[in-house]
């Protein structure tokens, strides 16, 4: 529990910088399940409700941060976030949300959803604060070291599981998810606002580098080449929600248990 970890801190709060709005492409839904995207415009989801009651009930004071330590069942390694209650009112308030949300909103699914139960063979998660455009741009080899080395602490990965990566174009720019399969050779890329896939090919060409070197480390056979499939799914209609959708897609597949991600729109090319 929030109550539980670390020290308040002081701090001051931060600016954000919105995404630029990109035009819709039709297609079709990603699941029925995902057409519910959590906004303060509709009923909060259950999930949602207890989070924010347990941001509301701890003891963390308003203008002080506090760090969560999360054990390495979650991203792979022991990690602390440091966030802050006004950090968590970007969820229920409907803005913007930034790195320390995504991995709180990720562990708080992990905790309450999969803890104990096989869901934790199925499905794993990547730490957005190490894999990102800004990192990718300036060290692309240490970056696709930290991927490899996420692969190989969750075992063989020789049956289908997927590896969630929350994925930002930097500077407070647009949020996606990208769902690897190491097993399959699948690599499924989802956005709620479609543009340009250009802005991406230097992390796609990171991540194949990554799971041809792990499947190299393991001695598995490559006997076809890495498969990108865009799913369509449900858009986005304002420059703020990337975020909600990517925490959303993710709660909808671990609930559903779907590690083959339905009715995808193409392949990326």
């Amino acid at each position: 529990m929030l109550k539980k970890a670390g020290k308040d801190i002081p701090t001051k709060s931060g600016t954000k910088t919105n995404p630029k709005s990109q035009k819709e492409v039709p297609g079709q839904m990603l699941d029925k399940a995902s057409k519910e995207i959590p906004t303060t415009s509709g009923t909060k989801s259950q999930i949602m409700m207890r989070l924010e009651k347990m941001v509301e009930e701890s003891d963390i004071m308003h203008g002080t941060i506090r760090s969560v330590d999360m054990d390495e069942g979650v991203f792979g390694i022991a990690h602390s976030e440091l966030i802050a209650k006004e950090d968590m009112q970007q969820l229920f308030e409907h803005e913007e949300l930034g790195i320390a949300v995504i991995h709180t909103y990720i562990w708080y699914m992990y905790d309450t959803l999969m803890r104990g139960t096989e869901l934790c063979n199925q499905f794993n998660f990547i730490a957005a604060s190490r894999i990102n455009t800004t990192f990718i741009t300036k060290n692309p080899t240490s970056v696709m070291n930290e991927l490899v080395d996420r692969f190989m602490v969750a075992g063989d990965n020789t049956t289908p599981s997927l590896y969630f990566l929350p994925f930002n174009s930097g500077n407070g720019g647009h949020w996606v998810l990208v769902a690897m399969d190491l097993s399959r050779l699948m690599v499924y890329y989802l956005d709620s606002l479609p543009g340009n896939w250009s802005k991406y090919l230097s992390m796609k060409k990171t991540v194949d580098a990554a799971i041809l070197k792990f499947r190299s480390k393991k001695n598995y056979r490559n006997r076809k080449d890495i498969t990108w499939v865009r799913v369509q799914c449900p858009q986005q209609n304002n420059s703020i929600d990337c975020g909600f959708f990517v925490l959303r897609f993710m709660r909808d597949i671990i609930a559903l248990n779907r590690i083959d991600i339905p009715k995808w729109y193409g392949i990326i090319t």
